[in-house]
């Protein structure tokens, strides 16, 4: 590419995505060597003080929104890296719970193009590496980083973090990790360190988290072993690690295994934490795309649930909340995704289907979606179509969901701000 067509650090952070999205010959490469040598030479590897990295099937971005929530109340400078995005690209990082303007995000990316000299980076490693610059340059106190797929060869694991964390583990990315739960197992303990702590908040997790823990003397703590939590009947929960407890806790409105997950990960980073930070924390910490109610007569609910695991959480959580409701279900999946069996699972909750095909590369059709839905469905183009249906033909009293991809929420929820609804 010549000289002419890089994007400066005053270009418009469009230009610059385009750019990034074209210098390189595929969107997943997984391999540590090109981004650690920029990390290294950009001088990235710890990006704050405490730096704790988050792995998992589902539950990454509550993770680290209710650690984030927690952080901010107890004082701290926090900044979080996330992806993927529902609507902008500045939603991957956010400092004290705000995203950052364009002009920091083109900065950042005009100081990683002159550090790579003629290293190949993908989006996703030079997003994560413009990410550590922008933590640096903000100097907060802690960074949260979110791994985008496995954990051992991801580009956030080039990192000198403190607290490994793995949320959950499930079948998902078969096309890059496989469908063997031993391996992927391994592959997300990837980003476990000797001598520090490694927090596993799936219960019963493949013997290959513990066994690698152990051969690296990384310290493990697995939830049901090392911590335990339980809902009480008054509606709040407990939290236990050894001798110490924490009753009478708020359930958040975040999944509560990743409460946990975040408790003990907070526990093991030597920060000033009270029990009033972690009260208020629960209490504050929110996601969107995630149970997130956007409108009440109907009620329209968004949930960028996309696998097996995930749909399994939503249905038991929409049933505690909205039993005995209509149900409109607008629904739009990547096709490298477990279509049959997020179906399936999500199936006793839809009284109606909206079927949606999504566009680009990795995009299934509202035709394949149908395969696996029990009549013939009516089909739409996209997933605002489908939405828009849905909004029509439901009744006050009744709940749209919308399902299957961050693609799929993230055009409807722009759809539904852009009407100033």
């Amino acid at each position: 590419m010549s000289q002419t067509l890089i994007p400066q650090a005053t270009s418009p952070l469009a230009m610059w995505l385009d750019y990034l999205a074209n210098i390189h010959t595929s969107a997943i490469d997984l391999g540590l060597d090109r981004v650690q040598a920029v990390a290294q030479k950009a001088n990235l590897i710890k990006p704050a003080n405490t730096v704790i990295t988050v792995a998992g099937t589902n539950g990454k971005g509550s993770t680290c929104a209710l650690m984030e929530a927690i952080l901010l109340d107890a004082g701290y400078s926090v900044g979080v890296y996330s992806s993927p995005h529902l609507i902008r690209y500045n939603e991957r990082v956010r400092v004290n719970g705000q995203d950052l303007s364009d002009e920091k995000h083109t900065q950042a990316f005009d100081f990683i193009e002159k550090q790579r000299g003629d290293i190949s980076l993908s989006l996703f490693e030079y997003g994560t590496l413009a990410a550590l610059r922008l933590f640096q340059t903000e100097q907060v106190d802690v960074v949260l980083l979110e791994v985008g797929l496995g954990g051992r060869l991801d580009a956030t694991n080039v990192v000198d973090h403190d607290v490994s964390v793995i949320t959950s583990l499930a079948i998902d990315h078969v096309d890059w990790l496989g469908d063997d739960i031993n391996v992927i197992g391994f592959e997300k303990a990837g980003i476990f360190r000797s001598g520090k702590p490694a927090i596993c908040g799936q219960p019963k997790a493949p013997a290959t988290v513990a066994a690698h823990a152990d051969d690296i003397q990384a310290e493990l703590y697995q939830v049901g072993i090392q911590y335990q939590y339980a809902l009480t009947q008054d509606n709040t929960w407990s939290w236990m690690h050894g001798s110490y407890q924490l009753d009478a806790l708020p359930v958040p409105s975040l999944p509560l295994p990743n409460a946990a997950t975040a408790l003990m990960a907070l526990a093991t980073a030597h920060l000033d934490i009270s029990d009033v930070n972690i009260v208020n924390g629960l209490n504050n910490a929110t996601l969107p795309g995630r149970m997130q109610v956007i409108h009440q007569t109907p009620t329209v609910l968004l949930d960028v649930a996309h696998n097996p695991h995930s749909a399994q959480y939503l249905v038991e959580r929409v049933s505690q909340c909205y039993a005995n409701k209509t149900i409109h279900m607008v629904v739009a999946m990547l096709h490298d995704k477990d279509i049959k069996s997020t179906l399936e699972i999500l199936s006793p909750l839809a009284s109606v289907w909206y079927p949606a095909s999504l566009t680009g590369p990795r995009a299934a059709t509202a035709d394949e979606l149908c395969q696996y839905l029990a009549q013939d469905q009516l089909q739409y183009s996209t997933p605002i179509a489908a939405f828009d249906a849905a909004m029509t033909q439901a009744n006050a009293d009744d709940v749209i969901i919308v399902v299957g991809s961050f693609h799929t929420v993230g055009e409807v929820l722009e759809h539904w701000q852009s009407k100033g609804e």
